[in-house]
Formats: C-alpha cells, structure tokens, sequence
C-alpha cells in the first residue's frame, strides 16, 4: 500500500510537468551564529563639551534580520538602534550608532539578536560618563618676598568635581613682571587627596600658577596667580691678602696694614672705608686703631705705632647692596728695640719701579719682575750693582718665602722671572753691602688663574 502510494505521489507530480522531491525542513536550515558587539570608542564613553557618537558593530550568519536594543540606566525597557547590514565574507556585519549627552551618563545595557532559524542573541553593557570638572584651589607661592636666587614653595589643591584627585601630573608656571607670557618651570603630581607642591627658584619678580592639562576622564583648569616680588641679594665682600708688618716689631717703630677689599664675583671694591682694629692677648675686645679709603683696585693702606704684641685685623662695614666683612687675624710680636749700632759711614739705597707682571697670569706660565736699585751718591740717586733677593707671600700666607736672587747691572736695573702658581703678593730686597744699606721694594699682587 505504502509503495503505491508513493508511486502515485510520483505520478501526479509528473503529469503536472514538474519533478519535485520533497525535503525534511531540518535537513537544511541552520541555526544563525553572532558574535559579540563591539562599540567604538570603548566603555566607558566620556562626554565632554560635545555629544559622543558611538558605534555598534557585530556580525551575523545565517540569519535574515538582526536586531540590536539599547536600554538607558534605570529604564527597564530598551530602545531599537538602527542598523545597516553589509557582507562580511559569509557572515554579515550589522552596524549601528547612538549619540550620547552628558545628561546620558550611567550604566546602559544592550542586547544583540540575531534571527533566521530560531534566534541567537549577545548583550552586554557599557559606562557613559559626564567628563569630571577640575579646579585647582588655595595655591599660595610662599614667602612673598625673596632675595634674587631664592627658592620658594608653591603649593594647592587639585579637585575633581569637588574630590582630591589624585596621581595627576600638574605644571608650575611663571609669568615675570612686564610680560605677557607664562612660562613653564616645573611639575608636581597629586597626593591621593589632591595636594602637591614644588620648590623653585624665584629669580624676577612675578606671578606664579598651576595648570592642569586634564586627561580622558575630566577637564583641564588654571589656578589663581599669586605674586612674589624678587629683590636683589645684598652681594658678600671679603678682605684678602691682609698683612700685618714688619713681624716682629721693635716698639716705637712704624707698623704697616695692607690688603685688598673684594665683592661678590670677587672684583676690587673701591672708595669703601676699612678699619684696622687690634685685640691684646687675654681680651675678647677688638679695638679701633686706623682707617682707610680703598683706591680703584680695591687695597687699602694704614699704619701705627707698634705699642704691644696681639692680633691686628681689617673690617668692612658694608653699604648698600653689600655685606660687611672682616678679615683674617694677623699676630705681630713687639719686641724691646735693640741699642743702636755703631754708626757706619754707609750711603743709602732704594728699590723702586717694582714691578711684578702680566696680571693676571695663566697658572704655569712666567711672572716677570722689574726694578731699580739706586744709590745715594752725595744727594744724586744713581744706579746701583747689587745682588737683589726675590720674595713671595702666598694668598691667605703670613709668611714671606725666599724664592731667588738676582744682580742688578750697573745701571741699576734689576730683571728676572719665575713661573707662577698661586696668586700672591712679590717683593724685591737688597740687604745692603759693605758700602750700603738696604732697602726693601714694594710690594705688588699678582693673579694666578687656571
């Protein structure tokens, strides 16, 4: 029965002109497949000045139609999102886009579903979020008045709608004083509560802020400016090369102060007056003795009457725009004066036109020393033979250090030359002879530089 059946199913079929073999539905259709969505730009979606246009994409096989909902945080039903299908290979890609406002922030959630022999569906979820407001508060750029050089601390507060926002990297900036500009001078980044601070060197008069740059979650900001007013640091001075002699000293005789009063960047300091003050051994008092004028080159020179062995130094006040400043101590011995020798008939001399040059000198090369050793003859100074000796006192040194000797030639012009290494003051000596007696140059300083 059943193969007649068939056989007139077969006939039937023939008869209309037509073939057709009837296939089981579920021998050929498939179920859909769908992969998960992807948004561009990815959660969370950050809304600033300006809406944001995300884009949803997913692909498709084997189905018909595609759907994609999108529900809004706390609705409990969603919103269809239009699509637009386009091949992909064998699979179908469906794209769709939303635009989100500030007000739009929080938690949505959508479901993709795919369509053909049955359903097949994906969701998922994403973060829109309203851009964070930054404010920089309470900056200060503390102390208010500082010497040029100094360095102050500027300090604030970075809040992010209200919170310390913290781990952010902020930038000190400058504008001095008769510009328009602000420069950058350094960065800080925020503690946890949103507090930093920086020091800096303060070298004009200006005012100073911090500005944050933002990033992808909140907006930039600028702080309150706050003022410093630079002034000029009073300059240091020194006294060097201070001596104290001859060492030691008969009573009665003459004592004899020269050095030099130098300022910051160490340049001779002229027309400033220098006291010469004196302390006994035992007693914590210095006392005035004599005063002078610096000249051009910045030395000055006094003299006394050498009374009482102690310690004799050199003090500067200051002026305006520099500080004062004293020299090291110089002890000189004074010693009960010898009786006088037997008067000899000898004929005086003297040693002038000293002097020791270039300065300064490069520290290797030759200091070259000139003079003129005369003598007393009747009334007439008249040029000298006579063996000269050379003498150096180093920087800081209260000692005189024999270096050479030297002749001068008949016309009494004396000529030599060392190296030199350090900086320090020079003299020529001609201890006499049977005939004369000696006489002692001046003394002349000399810059050794590197």
């Amino acid at each position: 029965m059943l193969r007649r059946m068939r056989a007139a199913a077969l006939v039937l079929a023939m008869g209309a002109g037509t073939l057709v073999l009837a296939t089981p539905a579920s021998a050929t259709a498939k179920a859909p497949t769908i992969s998960p969505v992807a948004v561009s730009p990815a959660s969370p979606i950050v809304v600033f000045d300006k809406p944001v246009t995300a884009t949803f994409s997913f692909t498709t096989k084997d189905a018909g139609k595609a759907e994609l909902q999108l529900k809004p945080p706390g609705a409990s039903v969603g919103g269809q999102v239009a699509l637009t299908p386009k091949p992909f290979g064998q699979w179908t890609k469906w794209t769709g886009t939303k635009t989100f406002e500030a007000a739009n922030a929080g938690q949505w959630s959508f479901l993709a579903i795919a369509h053909g022999d049955g359903e097949k569906s994906v969701n998922g979820t994403l973060e829109v979020r309203k851009a964070l407001d930054t404010k920089i508060v309470d900056f200060d750029a503390n102390p208010d008045l500082v010497d040029r050089g100094d360095r102050i601390r500027v300090s604030a507060r970075l809040l992010a709608d209200g919170k310390g926002y913290g781990g952010k990297s902020v930038t000190i900036t400058f504008r001095a004083k008769g510009t328009d500009a602000y420069r950058h001078v350094a960065k800080s980044t925020t503690a946890a509560n949103g507090w930093f601070s920086a020091h800096v060197k303060a070298e004009a008069t200006g005012w100073w802020r911090a500005e944050y740059g933002g990033d992808a979650f909140a907006r930039s900001s600028v702080s309150d400016t706050d003022r410093v007013d630079v002034k000029r640091r009073d300059r240091d001075s020194r006294i060097v090369g201070f001596d104290a002699h001859p060492e030691p000293v008969d009573k009665g005789d003459k004592l004899t102060f020269t050095g030099a009063l130098q300022a910051e960047g160490w340049r001779s300091l002229p027309g400033q007056r220098v006291n010469i003050v004196f302390k006994a051994p035992g007693t914590d008092r210095w006392q005035w003795v004599a005063s002078d004028v610096t000249g051009r080159d910045g030395r000055f020179w006094a003299s006394t009457t050498a009374e009482t062995s102690g310690w004799w130094r050199a003090e500067y006040a200051g002026t305006k725009g520099i500080n004062g400043s004293a020299g090291g101590p110089d002890w000189v011995r004074v010693v009960q004066p010898t009786p006088p020798p037997v008067q000899v008939d000898k004929a005086d001399t003297r040693l002038i036109k000293f002097n020791a040059y270039p300065e300064p000198v490069k520290r290797g090369k030759y200091v070259k020393f000139r003079g003129k050793l005369q003598v007393d003859d009747e009334g007439s100074w008249e040029g000298y033979s006579g063996k000269v000796r050379l003498y150096f006192k180093p920087a800081g040194s209260h000692k005189w250090q024999y270096v050479k000797s030297t002749w001068s030639n008949d016309s009494g012009k004396v000529y030599t030359k060392v190296k030199g290494w350090k900086s320090g003051w020079w003299k020529l000596v001609f201890r006499g002879d049977d005939d004369t007696w000696g006489d002692t140059s001046r003394r002349d300083y000399v810059r050794v530089k590197r």
